[in-house]
This record gives structure tokens, sequence and C-alpha cells, in this order.
């Protein structure tokens, strides 16, 4: 098990892997419903090409919060997929990566049944002793001081002792949104679903509806297509 007490540079100019997000969204800008049920509005199509970005990483991050919403176990369920990653020199499963602040983190939930690939957590030493023994057996635990993680210090971690050179971000909101701010996304998919949710407690792409960021991001668009009324898009993040 590997642990870390504290980060030791909190320095933006860090080691890092490329970040990509991606994201489902209805049309009114909604990545879930507002009692956080399991992003399911999607089509088929769109949920392979989910794995057709994950196949492309090293390593796939989510918060705990939507690991268990969605019963994740962060996967890759698609063969040819996992034969193209071996022909790239690449482990036949991206490396799994967990991060919560609180560290409450169920050691029942899906994804630690599935052991095809190794699992790594990032939380603080808020984490109660009564998890950090049930989950150490179960994954690497780096905890960080201080009431959140140190996301810079997260990444540069992945780099350094993990090897992570490319890292997809699944979600949820506020995580997408601790990495936006803290300048350390690269890329952004989004597919815009033909779907209207509505209402304020809907989760957005980075949070709760309202919630202004401290500055705008800007994006340049890379690629975009129509399939079957959803609108798959590609951007990289504006420096």
């Amino acid at each position: 098990m590997a642990s870390s007490r504290g980060a030791r540079n909190t320095r933006m100019n860090l080691p890092k892997p490329f970040v990509t997000a991606n994201f489902a969204l209805t049309w009114d800008g909604r990545i879930s419903t507002r009692n956080g049920t399991p992003a399911n509005f999607s089509s088929p199509r769109d949920k392979q090409r989910l794995l057709e970005i994950r196949s492309g990483a090293d390593a796939v991050l989510v918060s705990a919060k939507t690991a268990a919403a969605d019963r994740m176990t962060m996967g890759m369920p698609d063969a040819a997929l996992r034969e193209k990653r071996v022909k790239r020199k690449q482990a036949p499963y991206p490396l799994r990566v967990l991060l919560s602040n609180s560290g409450a983190i169920d050691p029942a939930l899906p994804v630690f049944a599935k052991d095809f690939s190794p699992i790594v957590i990032f939380t603080t030493v808020r984490m109660p002793e009564s998890q950090r023994g049930a989950l150490a057996a179960r994954a690497d635990l780096w905890m960080h001081d201080g009431p959140s993680v140190n996301l810079p210090a997260m990444m540069a971690t992945l780099r350094g002792e993990y090897g992570i050179k490319r890292l997809v971000c699944e979600g949820g909101g506020q995580i997408f949104r601790a990495l936006l701010e803290a300048g350390l996304v690269d890329e952004l998919h989004v597919t815009l679903c033909p779907r209207i949710f509505g209402g304020i407690q809907a989760p957005t792409l980075t949070g709760r509806a309202g919630d202004f960021l401290p500055k705008s991001a800007p994006l340049s668009l890379r690629k975009m297509d129509i399939v079957n009324g959803e609108c798959f898009l590609q951007y990289r993040i504006k420096r």
C-alpha cells in the first residue's frame, strides 16, 4: 500500500498526465437527475464512445460519489478495445482512481468486487480509521493533510508513481469543476443528448446550477459529430 500524509508541493508546474474529461449532458446542461440516479439517459452509441475514450487512457478517475451512484466497476468490457490497448503496450484495463475528500467510501461498492486492474484512492486524513483498514487491502491509499485533496500533487503522484501519461475523468460535476479551477483539464468530450430534465437541483457539468466559476474557461472546438439526434463534441481547453 502506498501512502502520503501530506502534499509536499502545491505548485501548478508539477508533472501531470494529459487530462481528458468526458460527460453526457441533457440539452439543458444536466449530467444527472436531481436524485443523483445513474447517468443512463444517453444512447448505446454514447456508451460505446465512453469506452473508446476510456480505452485511450492509462487511468480513469471518478469521485467516490459517482462510483457509488452509477454502480461503476470502471472496466473495459469491450474485448476488441482491450486488444488494441495491449498492442499499444498498455495494460488491458486502465488503472482505476477514486477521489473522496471525506474518505466516506463504502468497501462494498461494485468497483472493489472486480480485480482486473489496481485501484488507487486519493483522500484526506479525514477518512475514518475503520474505513482505512477496510480499504487498505483493496487499494493504494494516498491521504493528504487538510480538508481536501491537493489536486496538482495527486496528478504528480499519478504521473511519477504510476507512470500515468493520459487520464480520463468521468465525473462527477464537482470533481470536474475542481480540476478545471486548478488548471488541470486539457480536453473535454461532451455528448449532448435529446433530453431536458429541468430543475435547480439536477447537477450541471460544474455542480449545482447557479454556482459560478471564479473565471470562465474558454474552449476550442476540435470535432463535432451528430448521430441519431445526439451531438458528440470534442474541445481543447484554452490556456
